[in-house]
């Protein structure tokens, strides 16, 4: 194997010391253009490369960030990874990917990797790791920006997505339908977003004066959303639901393939929504009625939040707006409205 060039390489050649090639490869330092012209051809010829780490020791940055995910499969978490790597590769920076596997323990062990990576900053997307273990990554010195949770620290950020009035609004769009047993799945493992939309439904519930029913809020252990979907719509149906909000659109699509199964008619006898608006909502039968997530909004927000922190910029946690789509997964509870055959979208203020 060939090895590497060096910068003594490159002095040796060109007949100086080390000192005046790494000026002239940095640009730095006062030198003849003619000298730095020549070490500059001559780096190029040999092939010379810088060293990554040599130079982040030097300049106390690796431009790196690391990102924390729960699994690339999730098409969200793949939406925000988007928007983070647009930034971050204009911004001349390296991203860093880690999966936790729904695994809050293995969360952790995916952040200290990254530190000891020395990654300039950690964005993370799999919510329980702020949620159990704020204090925990404090102790890691570098900014951590967290998305879709709020936790409060000295280096932890924020980016959100105002999720309780998404739900919200979900839920006031089944009311004025005239469902009133609506039923709520959320998600066992990310628990912090799964109250703020739970928030938002039984606040729905509660400024329509219809009593919150605990029967009809479940969140069945699974490890894959759509499972949890399927096994929601198995323990929920015998109660009566006319109507679901579910977590986000694959549990959703888990109770559609619930539904087929039990011979459940969507939405004839059961309206669904789900929440994220992934792409997959506009064509599965029917087409899901969902809270759209903005989420490569989220994920350009999320790094160009690492950049001004990094640049001592001043900060402040960010909440976006979501938006409800409303598709043909929703009819009135009587079953005498027609869906629409276009996508309608109302904004949540």
């Amino acid at each position: 194997m060939k090895n590497r060039v060096s910068i003594k390489d490159i002095a040796q050649q060109a007949g100086v010391s080390h000192s005046t090639v790494s000026r002239a490869l940095q640009g730095t330092g006062r030198m003849s253009e003619e000298t730095r012209a020549r070490i500059i051809e001559l780096a190029e010829e040999m092939g010379y490369t810088p060293d990554a780490l040599a130079q982040s020791l030097v300049r106390g940055s690796t431009r790196t960030v690391g990102v924390v995910v729960t699994t690339i499969a999730d098409p969200f978490v793949a939406g925000i990874v988007a928007g983070i790597e647009e930034v971050a590769g204009r911004a001349g920076y390296t991203v860093l990917l880690g999966a936790s596997h729904m695994n809050p323990d293995r969360e952790i062990e995916v952040v200290e990797n990254l530190r000891q990576r020395r990654v300039d900053a950690v964005i993370v997307t799999a919510s329980r790791v702020g949620d159990h273990y704020g204090e925990h990554l404090q102790r890691f010195g570098v900014p951590i920006v967290l998305v879709n949770n709020m936790v409060e620290g000295e280096y932890l950020y924020a980016i959100t997505c105002d999720q309780t009035n998404g739900a919200y609004r979900a839920t006031t769009h089944l009311l004025s339908l005239g469902h009133q047993r609506i039923a709520y799945i959320g998600s066992s493992f990310r628990q912090h977003s799964s109250r703020m939309r739970r928030a938002g439904y039984e606040a729905a519930l509660a400024a329509e004066g219809v009593p919150v029913d605990p029967a009809l809020i479940i969140a069945p252990q699974a490890q894959r959303d759509v499972e949890v979907g399927q096994a929601a719509l198995k323990a929920l149906w015998p109660l009566k639901p006319t109507a679901i909000l579910a977590y986000n659109d694959l549990t959703a699509i888990g109770v559609m393939m619930a539904a087929r199964e039990m011979g459940v008619c969507i939405p004839q006898e059961l309206s669904l929504v789900g929440f994220d608006d992934i792409e997959a909502t506009q064509f599965v039968t029917p087409p899901l009625t969902t809270v759209h997530q903005p989420r490569e909004a989220m994920g350009r927000a999320a790094m160009q939040m690492v950049l001004d922190i990094l640049h001592q910029k001043a900060i402040h946690n960010r909440k976006l707006d979501c938006e409800l789509v409303i598709r043909d997964s929703t009819s009135a509870a009587s079953h005498l409205s027609p869906s629409g055959d276009t996508p309608s979208i109302e904004h949540v203020a």
